[in-house]
């Protein structure tokens, strides 16, 4: 099988099946999270590095006004094209997670699968949860998903997934390669083999995410006045089941809201 080095970012379609195939289960976890998190009904929801739009789209079918960034442009045309097949404005654009603006202060704000780790610096960090509180109206949440590393107990170092799509299939396979604690930073390799009629090949690359571990991401937090931890749960997304983050913890949905 041919391998290409290149970013699985700049192959929308593959990386919207890769990451779209299970998105039933954190969908409906948002919407539990609207339920049980918010005091008022949720009309508008905003995500930053949104990619493909695999959930923003199903959110505007669902009749909630939808709007995101990315900072890859090939994901952002692939998410206003599908957003325009379906009758709905082309509300996602490029933007870099930690310096924008919204026109309109939305309910909630999601980010899910582990892009908030791809901030390399406190800096960033703390400038993009800057951002979020401001786009979000008072009493709004952002519901963020990452995986911390654990202090005590196993660490998932690797995992593995699959996807079809008609004609089309894809594999994935992700392994941490070295994690600097000093530097707090992880390199991460990952592959992702493509099978259509015509041809196969593989994508391959790798990518350094920050770390975590949750009395570090406690600390992040604290910089921000105006943003409060309400509830944690884990990647099971069982709106019935809250965690305890403690040096265990690994993969969280932390729930955070504005004062």
């Amino acid at each position: 099988m041919e391998t290409i080095s290149a970013n699985i970012y700049d192959f929308p379609a593959y990386y919207d099946l890769l990451f779209g195939s299970d998105w039933r289960a954190e969908y409906h976890f948002l919407e539990a999270c609207f339920d049980r998190h918010m005091n008022r009904p949720v009309k508008s929801l905003f995500e930053p590095a949104c990619g493909t739009g695999r959930l923003l789209s199903r959110f505007a079918k669902a009749g909630y006004e939808v709007s995101g960034l990315d900072l890859n442009e090939k994901a952002i045309d692939y998410c206003n094209a599908r957003l325009k097949r379906m009758g709905f404005s082309e509300s996602t654009f490029v933007a870099d997670m930690t310096d924008f603006r919204l026109k309109k202060k939305v309910d909630v704000a999601f980010n899910t699968i582990n892009s908030f780790r791809h901030l390399q610096t406190e800096k960033q960090a703390v400038t993009h949860l800057h951002c979020i509180a401001n786009c979000l109206k008072k009493g709004g949440i952002y519901i963020l998903g990452f995986h911390l590393t654990p202090t005590r107990g196993p660490i998932c170092d690797e995992e593995t997934w699959t996807a079809r799509r008609g004609h089309l299939a894809v594999l994935s396979h992700m392994w941490s390669i070295n994690i600097d604690n000093k530097k707090r930073l992880e390199r991460v390799g990952m592959t992702v083999e493509v099978w259509t009629p015509s041809e196969q090949f593989r994508i391959a690359e790798e990518m350094n995410f920050r770390t975590y571990t949750a009395a570090q991401f406690r600390r992040t937090l604290g910089k921000i006045d105006n943003l409060e931890m309400v509830e944690c749960y884990d990647f099971a997304y069982n709106i019935d089941q809250p965690i305890k983050i403690d040096a265990t913890s690994e993969d969280v949905v932390f729930v955070l809201r504005k004062k």
